[in-house]
């Protein structure tokens, strides 16, 4: 189904969205699938979660004196996915990313696992070639090869990224989990900094301007004592401040996409891991 006429799910559209596809330049859909996550499901309920909260956010943001009233972006609702056929379900999302990106579309994905973020950067990497950025802030360094026999898994996400794009245009930022073998394929391989993201972010950005960047936010990132809605919550994080912080100095960059992943909004009855998340989307759709 086209992302033009999509219409599948029950909760409200993302507060201030537009009525029309083809007259916004910034489009959101969700992604509700749980398929592989490792230790607690729950992300496929991120995207109706996030939409919901949205609406007790205000429009306008005082960190960027903007409101999002005055872009121009559509909701485009969740796309179909299946409870269990992770191939199906990739190709799917790989046909609305497309879509998005040759419509000259600004894509804002609501996961959903961090799975979901290999299609949508592939079709990224489709267009602009290997001069694509990522951009990764996450807790878990998501370089397996594998994870309980699933060469596809969230816990494999951006080792999947290294089978199509250059490794070294891979940026981590905040990974403070992960294996041995991890920490040594990115030391050969990505560009990873452990523990922060808003300095050494702020230390490599004008390596980055001028190039076409993708960026995938895991909410793990954040400590769980700031956002425990997630099904694997890493202790030690980032504070949202420095995460909004963070966001900020994307500003500066030639952002071609964006997705946020891992939200499980059953471990969090305080929904403050929800908020988070729509007010981070919101200060997207403001910096884009």
């Amino acid at each position: 189904m086209s992302l033009k006429t999509n219409n599948s799910y029950d909760s409200p559209n993302f507060m201030a969205s537009k009525e029309s596809y083809d007259d916004s330049d910034i489009i959101i859909f969700g992604v509700p699938m749980d398929v592989t996550c490792s230790f607690k499901s729950g992300t496929r309920f991120g995207p109706q979660k996030i939409r919901e909260v949205s609406e007790g956010l205000e429009e306008y943001s005082i960190y960027l004196e903007k409101s999002i009233d005055d872009s121009g972006f559509y909701d485009c609702g969740n796309i179909n996915v299946s409870g269990g056929n992770v191939k199906e379900n990739l190709s799917s999302i790989a046909l609305s990313a497309k879509e998005a990106f040759d419509d000259s579309k600004f894509p804002i994905i609501l996961g959903g696992e961090h799975l979901i973020s290999v299609p949508v950067i592939k079709e990224a990497h489709r267009k602009y070639g290997d001069d694509l950025v990522v951009i990764q802030f996450d807790a878990h360094a998501d370089l397996r090869d594998g994870y309980l026999g699933c060469t596809y898994s969230h816990a494999a996400t951006i080792r999947r990224l290294c089978d199509f794009m250059p490794s070294k245009n891979i940026y981590q930022f905040g990974i403070r989990s992960g294996t041995k073998d991890e920490f040594e394929f990115a030391d050969k391989n990505t560009n990873m900094f452990k523990f922060n993201v808003f300095e050494p972010l702020k230390n490599i950005l004008n390596q980055l301007k001028g190039k076409p960047v993708y960026v995938t936010l895991d909410i793990d990132v954040v400590d769980p004592g700031h956002a425990n809605g997630t099904g694997t919550p890493e202790p030690c994080g980032i504070t949202s401040k420095e995460l909004l912080d963070s966001v900020h100095l994307l500003k500066d960059l030639s952002l071609i996409g964006f997705d946020i992943v891992e939200v499980s909004p059953e471990y969090d009855k305080s929904d403050r891991t929800a908020l988070l998340a729509a007010l981070i989307i919101r200060e997207i759709i403001l910096i884009v």
